[in-house]
């Protein structure tokens, strides 16, 4: 079972993760053609502001995050 904090922190992570896909000097030897699918990925990406209105409007999906 997943826990809402967990659920959040992988939504984050994986953020955290394809923005790291796509630089070289992060990850190197990453063809391009996967560089631009994380770009591509990313730039309809949920950010902090978004997580943040979610955890408020959806506190049993994301957890409460002022109590963590």
């Amino acid at each position: 079972m997943t826990l809402p904090y967990e659920r959040r922190w992988a939504v984050n992570n994986t953020r955290q993760f394809l923005v790291d896909l796509m630089d070289p000097k992060k990850t190197p030897r990453v063809p391009s053609a996967v560089r631009k699918e994380a770009y591509r990925n990313l730039k309809h990406y949920p950010g902090d502001y978004y997580m943040e209105k979610a955890a408020e409007q959806a506190p049993d999906i994301f957890g409460d995050w002022k109590n963590e």
